[in-house]
């Protein structure tokens, strides 16, 4: 037994050293991953979200503009500067990604996001690029709580999701991406400031987070709060439409050729997307079905229309012989009746 021991522990010591060094440098790396790469608290114990089916029969990708000077969407926004451990979303989003907890992915021209390992952006080519002080603190990056644009962090753009998973039978809306957006002039004027897209990041992986931070929602009721995850797993928030998932890849300003033409293009996918959620229990989900259906209605409608103009038609043409007959009696019945009226003339005849 003895003997078998010390064979065992000479051998684990008589490896090559060539072994030996791959395994303390597959420990290093395992050791040295990026601290997003590694699960957090917060991860593990919020339940792990449920990303858009791939098989779902129906689905629309739109991008949404959210104004946080806006009511709907000032929860987002306030307060600017932390208060009391409450912070607003963009200082979140930008503790997360100092700390290493979050990965963040660089905004590309044509504004569609791409979550690929090779466009994942480093914290600090962000603040030097938009020129936010930090000091470097040994292999950590310090800034300064007034140093966080975030009130200069006067939008968010959101990819949002809507589709039906005829697996489960539902219905769903959901943002899947969110994308703080700078605005800076230099006159002060957010009409005519400058709009900085920072960078994408994925709602699954701040979405923990998220969960931990309280918003209010009113401005009457005080108490009336939800997480910042809530606020947007129930659609809270109010946005306008500035480009749809196409095959051309274009926004709707480069397509629309006047602000009336955008407005029009954004009602008009409103309006889609509302009617599709209202007739998805009682109609198909093939959307050429239901073009189908809308052009049969419509030609029916024609039809029921021109049928109720050819009814019109007839009766006003029998309103018109009646009136026509009634008045050929009444005068008929006139000119009897002044027959009868007159005076007799007799004629006595006379001899000769």
């Amino acid at each position: 037994m003895c003997m078998t021991l010390v064979f065992s522990v000479s051998s684990v010591y008589a490896q090559p050293a060539k072994s030996r060094v791959a395994q303390n440098n597959r420990r290093t790396s395992t050791s040295g991953k990026a601290k997003s790469d590694t699960p957090s608290r917060a991860s593990l114990m919020f339940p792990t979200a449920v990303d858009v089916p791939e098989d779902v029969s129906w689905r629309r990708d739109i991008y949404r503009s959210l104004d946080l000077t806006k009511d709907e969407n000032a929860a987002l926004y306030y307060p600017v500067e932390p208060i009391d451990g409450r912070v607003n979303l963009f200082t979140l989003l930008f503790q997360l990604l100092n700390t290493g907890k979050i990965p963040a992915y660089t905004y590309s021209i044509n504004g569609h996001e791409d979550f690929s390992q090779s466009n994942r952006m480093h914290f600090k080519d962000m603040l030097e690029r938009y020129g936010i002080y930090y000091e470097v603190d040994g292999n950590s990056i310090k800034v300064e709580p007034s140093d966080i644009p975030s009130a200069e962090v006067l939008s968010f753009n959101v990819k949002e999701s809507s589709y039906y998973d005829q697996n489960t039978a539902t219905y769903h809306s959901r943002v899947v991406a969110i994308c703080p957006v700078l605005h800076r002039s230099e006159d002060f004027s957010f009409d005519n400031s400058t709009k900085y897209p920072l960078f994408w990041v994925k709602i699954e992986d701040v979405e923990p987070y998220l969960s931990q931070h309280m918003v209010m929602t009113s401005n009457i009721n005080n108490a009336a709060n939800m997480s910042m995850a809530d606020f947007f797993a129930t659609n809270k928030y109010k946005g306008t439409i500035y480009m749809t998932t196409n095959m051309q890849g274009k926004s709707l300003a480069e397509t629309a050729k006047s602000d009336s033409a955008l407005v029009k293009e954004q009602k008009r996918i409103e309006k889609e997307m509302a009617d599709f959620e209202k007739h998805i229990w009682n109609a198909p989900v093939d959307s050429a079905e239901i073009a189908k259906r809308d052009s049969i209605a419509a030609a029916n409608a024609s039809q029921s229309k021109s049928k109720r103009s050819r009814v019109k038609e007839t009766a006003s043409s029998s309103a018109s012989r009646t009136a026509a007959r009634t008045s050929k009696k009444e005068k008929s019945s006139s000119s009897s009746a002044s027959s009868g009226n007159a005076p007799r003339v007799s004629v006595r005849r006379q001899r000769h």
